[in-house]
């Protein structure tokens, strides 16, 4: 099991800000994609082909490729998407074992305003997932339109990491983030192979921290998250920043 260990952000954007100040001489900015609608993810499938796929908060993932943005959308949830507030299409990832397993995940919220993991079978080209090909591995009721978190990622263990906040409102109201009987305010490793997504679900890794803790989401790999909305695992270390 690949230790998780958390980085100070403050450390972080301290030493970011000092390496930006040093090398600002030596870059400048110049624009590569435009027409997009509140882009606010951007990643890629890890098959060599060069593409990356942004993010839309709207409910739209774009692709990019050969230098301009394609007119075709690799998905469009827009018409089941709410948007208001922090809501939306949070994020993308592509399964590890991408393409040989044509597997995308994304998580978003659904028009009620609640949590959805989805997964979703790509087609031949790569360049659309399948239509219907939808699968709802996890529902998560959310109290209020803020804080529902964002993050989906893969970590170097092959499991599927997803943040979620505290529900929202201000202060944490109802207490989610101290409490693990709840998955609000909470990192989850959920296990999602092929067996997992045929089945409609999802698997619980042996090895999760709560698994045999009474009172405790089985779910849940680190929990007293305010709002986790982005992190990543260093490529180097595995560690979780």
């Amino acid at each position: 099991m690949t230790p998780l260990r958390f980085r100070s952000f403050g450390f972080a954007l301290a030493l970011f800000t000092l390496i930006a100040f040093s090398a600002a001489q030596n870059y400048a900015l110049e624009p590569v994609a435009e027409g997009l609608e509140q882009p606010l993810g951007l990643t890629h499938a890890g098959d060599g082909s060069g593409r990356l796929f942004i993010v839309e908060k709207t409910g739209r993932v774009r692709v990019w490729q050969d230098g301009a943005v394609l007119e075709q959308p690799f998905l469009d949830l827009s018409g089941q998407v709410s948007t208001n507030s922090e809501r939306g299409l949070l994020d993308l990832a592509f399964h590890p074992d991408y393409p040989e397993t044509n597997l995308v995940f994304a998580h978003y919220t659904d028009r009620a305003g609640d949590t959805v993991l989805s997964a979703f079978r790509a087609n031949a080209d790569g360049l659309a997932l399948e239509p219907g090909s939808e699968v709802v591995l996890l529902n998560v009721a959310q109290p209020y339109p803020n804080h529902n978190g964002g993050e989906l990622a893969f970590g170097p263990d092959g499991m599927l990491y997803l943040a979620l906040g505290d529900g929202g409102s201000g202060g944490d109201p109802e207490g989610n983030g101290q409490d693990r009987s709840t998955l609000l305010g909470a990192l989850l490793r959920l296990r999602v192979d092929e067996q997992d997504v045929a089945a409609g679900s999802y698997g619980v890794p042996e090895d999760n921290p709560f698994v045999n803790t009474e009172g405790a989401q089985p779910e849940i790999w680190a929990y007293g998250l305010r709002n986790p909305w982005r992190f990543s695992f260093d490529r180097a270390t595995g560690d979780l920043w």
